[in-house]
């Protein structure tokens, strides 16, 4: 009696480990959900007919979050931003993210300029945004250095006000940052030496820097985690084009410095809708793309 006590007990610890152990390999293994954003610009138009169904339709592809490219005298899209927030939450989205933006102030509308920050973000922090992005330059940014000082000296001034509400402030890129060149050096790079990292971040478009005959790769070494957030785009939908080695652009995700990634598309091979969709669904589909 006493062998067949300890072989039940033997074989109860047996059970309770391999259990524990399944438990254990199986919460290792399970896949990671991938929380990648749109950028609401993709389906602007779509924005401007039904603000409402449009956001239903992005939460049912199964976004995560949106970054908005609608703002005006304190409204998003139209709508209070608590409300637009609440909206976005309803249909399993977060407000995360805003591009808005004013040109290069002068000496005399400095204070003019300065003030329409404060009413942005304002408004912005009221719906818990994590971070604003201007995302375009006029002509001055791009006509000399001495512009392009002036623009990044406004940059710092925008990033201290947005640092004090508890959003981060950056940039977004086109191609003519990359193409633009003051004493044998990009644009950009100067962009990246002449703004305070505590006060600007990148908000790098992998495609348009490509587009600029740029290789991301390059950035993520020589400005390691200036990078915060990325706009994952292609020529029309992700992945659509094959030219974009998103792979290797990933694997180097954590070097750049990149916290999230927001899908843009501008081109279109199908209804912007439809186009974002696919575009989700080749992200989710890919190896190499990791929890956002």
């Amino acid at each position: 009696m006493a062998i067949k006590k300890i072989s039940l007990k033997f074989l109860f610890f047996v059970s309770v480990a391999a259990f524990l152990f399944q438990g254990f390999t199986s919460c290792e293994t399970a896949p990671k959900e991938k929380v990648i954003g749109l950028q609401l610009w993709s389906v602007k138009d779509d924005m401007k007919k039904d603000v409402a169904g449009t956001i239903a339709a992005v939460g049912e592809m199964g976004y995560k979050y949106v970054e908005t490219a609608g703002y005006g005298d304190g409204k998003i899209y139209g709508m209070d931003p608590v409300e637009f927030k609440n909206l976005c939450e309803t249909n399993g989205l977060q407000f995360w993210g805003a591009h808005v933006g004013q040109v290069v102030p002068t000496e005399e509308t400095w204070d003019e300029t300065m003030a329409w920050w404060d009413v942005c973000i304002a408004t912005h922090k009221s719906a818990d945004v994590k971070w604003i992005v201007q995302p375009f330059m006029d002509g001055v940014g791009y006509e000399s250095l001495d512009g392009l000082k002036r623009y990044c000296e406004y940059f710092n001034a925008v990033g201290e006000k947005c640092n004090a509400a508890g959003i981060r402030f950056g940039y977004h890129n086109h191609d003519k940052e990359f193409t633009t060149v003051f004493e044998g050096k990009p644009l950009y790079d100067w962009m990246m030496e002449l703004t305070d990292p505590a006060k600007v971040m990148f908000q790098l478009d992998l495609y348009w820097i490509m587009a600029g005959g740029k290789d991301p790769l390059d950035y993520f070494d020589k400005y390691a985690g200036r990078f915060e957030l990325w706009h994952i785009k292609d020529k029309a939908e992700v992945g659509a084009s094959g030219d974009m080695d998103f792979g290797a652009m990933f694997a180097k995700r954590g070097q750049s410095g990149a916290e999230y990634g927001i899908v843009e598309v501008e081109e279109y091979n199908f209804e912007p809708l439809e186009s974002c969709k696919k575009s989700l669904d080749y992200l989710k589909a890919a190896d190499y793309v990791d929890l956002y």
